[in-house]
């Protein structure tokens, strides 16, 4: 009952403090700069994708727009309905597998028209019978034969690519045609005690390592740097690529809404506290100086033009999307085929050049090891980005509690060795801090 009351809490804190910025905004979802520029609104396109690309070696031809983390039977029937025919899902997520064959059972789809993909992870049992047995369970859920491709999920170390027992079941499971193709996902740190090795580490040694055939990765016009070298390593040696983390736009507006309401709340805060969420704020000021003067208001055209860049991309396959209702989901079939725009261009760089700073990069952790309290920096903020961007407040709460060691609380007592340390400016100390506040359950 206290989780519930809980979610209920901050579902009143996202409904009314984001509901002045998102309201208004949100209603102009869709539209594009023609439009804009047009008296006459322009004829909207049929609700079907309209590229596929070739998923490295696998030889499969996937939609360009591909389903994430969907909580809803109707709107991933609707996904693929459109033509969408890449699936991505783990046996983390919960009931996920489940959920996915009732779509395929209930709609009707030809199971051989989609490419499922799903994810375990390398935990204590690392025997071939014990990663078998729970490809069996995710296939029992999902009541299918056989998953497209299984993916190594989160390895932490370039060493864990090479747990035999995984790779051994892999093997068995391709004979016995329950997985087809052998895939690997990282979106960066993922630690609670010792740091790990970068997104890019992993990954380029998973390529030199030849068993995986498809890679899913974080990659947005924010965050170039480690995935570019990784996706021109997967063109050369013909690894399909799928996106994630692609929108990295939504903290300026959800931020700035749980700034003004813990403003409202009007509660005694420790002076740390409250100077690493002055430096966060004066950026946020900043930050909103050019949100106001590029005329970036609309956080749904900004996220838009994030996915046509990486659409862009000719080494990126696929990008998987979350969408959380009919309305996202149609915005993001409508971006098949479409590619980045002067327009685009000019919104992104300006957002970058006025916001980049309030985004905390995903499969970064350049700021984990100054920390001297040994707190999970990018696997906090990992959960935020679920509660805040995905709407899977219940899992990031239980995540933030189940953190072993330090949790974010003991930002509040620090003077900030973080921030000191991120070459991007960013003042994670003070979203760190409002992370606490929005997940912690006690």
């Amino acid at each position: 009952m206290k989780i519930q009351s809980m979610l209920r809490r901050r579902q009143f804190i996202k409904k009314s403090a984001f509901g002045v910025i998102g309201t208004g905004l949100l209603s102009r979802l869709g539209r594009t700069y023609h439009s804009q520029e047009s008296s006459s609104e322009p004829e909207k396109p049929s609700l079907k994708i309209q590229d596929y690309r070739i998923l490295g070696r696998t030889g499969f031809k996937v939609s360009d727009i591909a389903t994430g983390s969907i909580q809803e039977e109707n709107i991933l029937n609707a996904m693929l309905e459109a033509g969408v025919n890449y699936i991505d899902t783990a046996e983390q997520y919960p009931g996920h597998h489940k959920m996915i064959g009732n779509v395929i059972k209930s709609g009707n789809h030809d199971r051989k028209n989609l490419f499922i993909t799903s994810k375990i992870e390398i935990l204590e049992d690392k025997s071939k019978e014990g990663f078998i047995k729970r490809v069996h369970k995710g296939l029992e859920e999902m009541r299918t034969d056989y998953f497209d491709c299984m993916m190594m999920h989160m390895p932490e170390k370039a060493e864990t690519i090479k747990t035999e027992g995984f790779h051994e079941a892999m093997r068995q499971l391709k004979a016995e045609g329950r997985v087809r193709f052998v895939g690997i996902s990282n979106h960066g740190s993922f630690w609670f005690r010792d740091p790990e090795e970068t997104m890019e580490k992993v990954l380029l040694a998973a390529a030199d390592d030849g068993r995986f055939d498809v890679f899913l990765m974080a990659y947005n016009f924010l965050q170039m740097d480690q995935a570019e070298k990784v996706l021109n390593v997967c063109k050369e040696k013909k690894i399909g690529t799928a996106l994630m983390k692609t929108t990295p736009i939504t903290k300026f507006y959800l931020i700035k809404s749980r700034v003004e309401q813990m403003k409202k709340e009007g509660r005694e805060i420790h002076p740390l506290y409250k100077e690493g969420l002055v430096r966060f704020k004066n950026k946020l000021d900043r930050a909103e100086g050019f949100i106001n003067k590029y005329n970036l208001q609309n956080p749904e055209e900004i996220k838009e033009a994030a996915i046509r860049f990486v659409l862009d991309n000719p080494n990126v396959n696929t990008v998987c999307c979350s969408a959380r209702n009919f309305e996202e989901m149609e915005r993001f079939v409508r971006l098949s085929g479409t590619r980045l725009t002067d327009w685009d261009k000019a919104k992104l760089s300006a957002y970058e050049k006025g916001c980049g700073e309030l985004y905390c990069r995903h499969a970064c952790g350049l700021c984990e090891p100054h920390c001297p309290h040994g707190v999970p920096v990018n696997t906090i903020m990992r959960y935020s980005h679920y509660f805040i961007s995905q709407g899977r407040e219940r899992e990031a709460m239980q995540n933030y509690a189940s953190i072993p060691g330090n949790s974010a609380e003991m930002c509040r007592q620090c003077p900030g060795y973080c921030e000191q340390a991120c070459p991007y400016g960013v003042s994670i100390q003070g979203m760190l801090i409002m992370t606490h506040d929005l997940l912690a359950m006690a």
